[in-house]
């Protein structure tokens, strides 16, 4: 079987491969190693055809305990379009965890007949266990309120695509702070890049938790600031990251009503906002964002699904250590140039 045993903090004796290596949060890999898939997803994107056979015989597991859409069915599409096949189950309940089995005996089991594995589970710390249980690549789909490690990998590329760079930029991050797992991610895995500037827009009951403003404190290159009106500060911003205002978080139900629609992005407030500014979402929305602005120029979410699904190709094949073809000599090119 090609592949190594492996645990989530492996590394290759060169510091930079990541055959074998899990990714249960992006503090796995390195930001040269981030940088590098990055640039695979480009190459991807203009490569489609070149790439098809690239894993050709692997086969990919979806252990997705809880529901999802674009997540699931982009780590599958991703296996596909590089040559590889699918197997797993949507659901707990498809699953011999309904008979009582472990996550640690299911890795275990299904290891024996996969190259990878991509697991969602409710339970944080879920991803890990898989992991240590593994004899083969488990990359995080999402583990409870913990973390999305692709999802962060989707807005970095989406970032890259938009404004060449992911770093000296002014990013608005607009809704829930306080329990956005997607939210917490980027912040911290932008600080690890440097030189950002975050505008965190929420309620007060939504606010960005301490210990993210510690990471941010912790990098001298970066700095923020905390509003609660979107309106006054959209002028300023390369890019804002929107997400869900929850109505489960509030006790008073007329609170919610008022906060929701103060977070509601539409040409209006568009309209204050830069030419070039990128509006990102982590999807599913309910009604943050107005349908009008899906054809805006700036709306950039839709494409943050499409980024989503390179960097997974990106990640599995890199994992795997099936080489894209021609990408050597792409990458070559690019450094000479």
């Amino acid at each position: 079987m090609k592949g190594e045993p492996l645990s989530s903090v492996q590394q290759h004796a060169d510091g930079q491969s990541i055959v074998g290596t899990s990714v249960i949060t992006l503090d796995d890999l390195t930001v040269t190693q981030i940088e590098e898939l990055l640039h695979k997803a480009q190459y991807i994107d203009s490569h489609r055809k070149e790439v098809a056979h690239t894993c050709d015989g692997r086969v990919l597991a979806t252990l997705f305990y809880e529901p999802s859409t674009r997540t699931r069915l982009s780590f599958e599409t991703a296996m596909l379009r590089l040559g590889g096949k699918v197997i797993g189950f949507a659901g707990s309940q498809l699953s011999s965890a309904t008979k009582g089995e472990s996550i640690s005996d299911t890795l275990k089991t299904v290891s024996n007949y996969v190259d990878v594995v991509a697991i969602r589970h409710p339970k944080e710390g879920a991803a890990l266990v898989a992991a240590d249980a593994s004899s083969v690549p488990v990359i995080n789909a999402g583990d409870g309120g913990h973390m999305h490690p692709t999802q962060t990998l989707a807005d970095l590329a989406t970032l890259q695509s938009r404004f060449g760079r992911v770093n000296g930029l002014t990013i608005g991050l607009c809704g829930d702070l306080t329990f956005g797992r997607t939210v917490h991610s980027l912040i911290e895995t932008l600080c690890r890049f440097g030189n950002v500037r975050f505008v965190l827009i929420s309620p007060k009951e939504l606010r960005t938790p301490q210990y993210v403003l510690n990471r941010i404190n912790a990098t001298p290159t970066c700095s923020y600031e905390e509003v609660t009106d979107l309106s006054t500060v959209i002028g300023d911003l390369d890019a804002l990251y929107m997400t869900r205002v929850q109505k489960e978080r509030f006790f008073n139900e007329d609170d919610y009503l008022r906060l929701r629609d103060t977070y509601i992005l539409d040409e209006g407030k568009l309209a204050k906002a830069k030419p070039t500014m990128a509006v990102l979402h982590p999807l599913p929305r309910v009604n943050e964002i107005a349908t009008e602005v899906d054809v805006d120029p700036r709306a950039a979410y839709f494409e943050q699904v499409k980024n989503g699904m390179l960097m997974r190709m990106a990640l599995e094949s890199s994992v795997l250590g099936d080489e894209l073809p021609g990408y050597e000599q792409y990458a070559n090119q690019e450094v000479e140039a």
